[in-house]
């Protein structure tokens, strides 16, 4: 059982090589056409069917036999990695450093090298699947757009996946332990309220409709709903991160905008606050005679795992070394839109360690210095590979 381990071992040469090109090249959103590229080359090289998805800047491949026609269906697992950075000046200090204004601050680009890992892995056991691997390179997490548009691009069909796994590198939890939880991720809610008022020269405001001081009255009252609206023992988070308005000291503008987040785990919570936000932007615009108008930025559910599939892969990782340490507990109110992915299909997602060896670096995920333990890449890409082999067996 402990083969696995001891293959991604021997491809780890390969899975840095490739995790440090995707390191020097990171883009943003739905548009990441040479991390596309690069990751159409190597699935090409390691003779992996696939096809680009370039409007959406994602990859689906398969690994394994397919059913044919008028033959039962063949049971079906999806592997995904997302593979979009984040717009931030790196101050690592690696030498393979971006130096664009972008950056890998997340680890998704060791995500698409194990998962590019894992695939090597499983060409060299095609033979021996009993069923199809789907394997998805996945854009836009950070933005909460990849999963959805990959979903209307059909990567649940043809064939459809009976279970999905998913994985994130952690540089603050040591490598060789995994992290787990039932409900392991938050829901998220975005939005941007834009404040419309009348603007005027600083020296009247008698003759404007200063749309500052109502943004700064909802921002507010939008912390007292969770004060005073949210029983202490509820989970939720409130977080305004954006409040703009006005280019000029002596100007008053025309408007201002707040852009903030709502993070919960409780769907009839989460509805009741969400309906509190718009109530209250609204109405306290209104008190100050603006009006304010209300864009949702994203509108992602808590990722949950299938609790039966999740005990099959923490199973597996355990049973074939992959895993040193295997932790319950993973529950924060950080997001992922594979969300959308366990909403439709039994899923598992995991935290897997890869904590640096120079603990200076050893950051939460989007800090500019952070820094991730390249061993980390041989246990995600073993456990992608054992996970979908013992399932495929097992089915």
């Amino acid at each position: 059982m402990a083969q696995m381990i001891k293959e991604a071992a021997t491809i780890k040469d390969y899975m840095v090589d490739v995790r440090r090109r995707l390191h020097s090249i990171p883009e943003i959103a739905l548009n990441l056409p040479k991390t596309v590229e690069l990751i159409d080359e190597e699935l090409t090289k390691l003779g992996v069917t696939h096809e680009v998805k370039s409007d959406i800047s994602c990859v689906f491949a398969k690994i394994g036999p397919e059913a044919g026609a008028g033959e039962a269906k063949l049971p079906c697992i999806l592997l995904r990695a997302d593979m979009d950075g984040l717009a931030i000046q790196e101050k690592s200090g690696e030498e393979f450093a971006c130096t664009s204004g972008n950056m890998h601050a997340c680890g998704h680009d060791l995500h698409a090298a194990a998962l590019l890992g894992a695939a090597k892995l499983l060409m060299a056991h095609e033979a021996e699947l009993k069923g199809t691997v789907k394997l998805l390179f996945q854009s836009a997490e950070e933005t909460f757009e990849g999963a959805n548009a990959a979903i209307k691009a059909g990567i649940l069909e043809n064939p459809k996946p009976d279970a999905a796994y998913g994985s994130h590198v952690f540089a603050m939890f040591p490598v060789g332990h995994v992290l787990y939880g039932q409900i392991p991720m938050g829901a998220v809610y975005g939005f941007k309220i834009t404040v419309h008022g009348v603007g005027g020269h600083g020296s009247a405001p008698e003759m404007c409709v200063d749309p500052i001081n109502a943004a700064v009255q909802i921002y507010l009252a939008l912390q007292s709903i969770i004060a005073r609206e949210v029983p202490a023992t509820q989970e939720a988070v409130l977080t305004i991160g954006q409040l703009k308005a006005g280019e000029a000291a002596n100007i008053i503008p025309a408007e201002a905008v707040l852009q903030g987040t709502l993070r919960t785990f409780n769907p009839e919570l989460r509805a009741k606050i969400i309906e509190r936000i718009h109530q209250v932007a609204k109405d306290v615009a209104a008190a100050y005679r603006c009006s304010a108008e209300i864009e949702v930025l994203s509108d992602v559910p808590s990722v949950i795992c299938d609790a039966q599939f999740a005990e099959f892969c923490l199973d597996t990782l355990r049973d074939s070394g992959i895993a040193s340490d295997v932790q319950d507990g993973l529950h924060v109110m950080g997001s992922e839109d594979f969300a959308q992915i366990s909403s439709q299909v039994p899923s598992c997602f995991i935290i897997v360690g890869a904590e640096p060896e120079d603990k200076e670096h050893a950051v939460g995920q989007h800090h500019p210095a952070i820094r991730f333990n390249e061993e980390g890449l041989v246990i995600a890409a073993a456990a992608h590979a054992q996970i979908a082999m013992n399932w495929l067996d097992k089915k």
